[in-house]
């Protein structure tokens, strides 16, 4: 006699199983290849399986082809403004997209103030304080228009940005705050005179100054009806009291990311994979309206059926945080699952202002294709 428990764990001959069709996968198989399967506890199946031979048994291909490439890569923009882009990868790997991440925020050359000549400061804050926060203050100016600026470069009109700040606090007035839009360019460089050991006694030599600007940069066509300025006016540098004064000259030159986070292009660029709600079964009347209520970003909405029937829907996918809210208690998880779509990225771009968003993910493109070049290069 065979018991219950072995008539359940006994295991089915291997010749009484379904055949698989060669050159496609089963659902499950499929599934777990290109979605993450977010449960109540932990995501399952986060891994990209890139290994050609990984269903050979089953007659499918797995490896990489540019012309597979080529056909499934899209890239599709949703929302685009001044500042903000987000737009849609598709068909790539999360590498891939994070490569795109980290060169935004790290390889994407700006122009951002690198040295401080403060002439007076008689406010609370501090010098080094007050240089670092001039030197995270956006600057809406294109650096393609710029050099980079060695140490044994002299600075100039093709690699430096002079700004002025004098703001004085009269006595008897009531304190005041100083703001980005007191900074004033200085298109023929810097008004400050260089310090030297020996002064010397004759008029007719030319005074120098801390840079060597052969010609104002108000006369380069690039700026001429585009003047270089702070690329927000009310962005508060310091606070005055009666009495206090600052006098310095900001100097503003070329830079990177990874050199120094004030050099960013972005306040923030990232990604997430698309998710994706589905609900297994129908879901009606009261256990619908429960549904609706557990969800904090509003994915799910109501359905009229009619005859005073009701049933959930999925509207809003693409707001879906994972949360996880819709599939805790009550045997929920067996009504809806939620996943994540692998080769399917959400890219937001946030630009500080230099450059606008969609100029500053074509220059991370040329970037890449930079490096894929030397890396070809190499290697042949």
């Amino acid at each position: 006699m065979i018991s219950e428990e072995e008539q359940k764990t006994s295991k089915i001959p291997v010749w009484d199983l379904p055949d698989v069709p060669k050159g496609k996968l089963p659902p499950h198989l499929e599934l777990q290849r290109t979605r993450v399967l977010c449960t109540f506890d932990a995501p399952t199946h986060t891994e990209n399986i890139r290994y050609s031979g990984a269903y050979a048994s089953m007659g499918v291909d797995n490896s990489l082809r540019l012309e597979d490439f080529r056909n499934n890569f899209k890239v599709e923009v949703i929302k685009l403004t001044e500042d903000d882009m987000e737009f849609d990868m598709i068909g790539i790997d999360a590498a891939i997209a994070n490569a795109f991440r980290r060169i935004l925020i790290a390889e994407l050359p700006t122009m951002a103030i690198e040295k401080v000549f403060i002439a007076n400061n008689t406010s609370v804050v501090q010098d080094e304080v007050l240089a670092h926060r001039l030197g995270l203050i956006p600057l809406k100016v294109d650096p393609r228009l710029f050099n980079y600026m060695s140490e044994n470069d002299e600075p100039n009109e093709r690699n430096t940005i002079v700004f002025k700040l004098h703001v004085r606090c009269e006595r008897g007035s009531p304190r005041i705050k100083v703001k980005s839009n007191e900074l004033k360019w200085l298109p023929n460089g810097s008004e400050f005179i260089r310090s030297t050991e020996k002064s010397t006694a004759d008029s007719t030599s030319k005074t120098k100054t801390y840079t060597s600007f052969s010609c104002g940069q108000d006369s380069l066509p690039e700026f001429s009806d585009n003047p270089i300025a702070p690329k927000h006016d009310d962005i508060i540098i310091a606070k005055l009291g009666p009495g206090q004064e600052i006098e310095l000259e900001a100097h503003a030159v070329k830079g990177m990311g990874k050199t120094h986070a004030k050099w960013s292009p972005v306040a923030t660029a990232w990604y997430r994979m698309l998710p994706e709600v589905v609900l297994l079964q129908e879901i009606e009347d009261e256990r619908a309206e429960e549904l609706v209520k557990k969800c904090p970003v509003n994915v799910f909405d109501i359905e009229d059926i009619g005859k005073g029937r009701k049933r959930a829907t999925v509207a809003r996918p693409r707001s879906c945080t994972l949360c996880r809210e819709c599939i805790r208690g009550d045997d929920w998880d067996k009504l809806v699952a939620l996943r994540r779509v692998k080769d399917h990225f959400i890219f937001t771009i946030e630009s500080t202002g230099a450059l606008p968003p969609e100029v500053l993910f074509t220059e991370a493109v040329k970037i890449l294709e930079d490096k894929c070049e030397r890396v070809i290069t190499e290697l042949s």
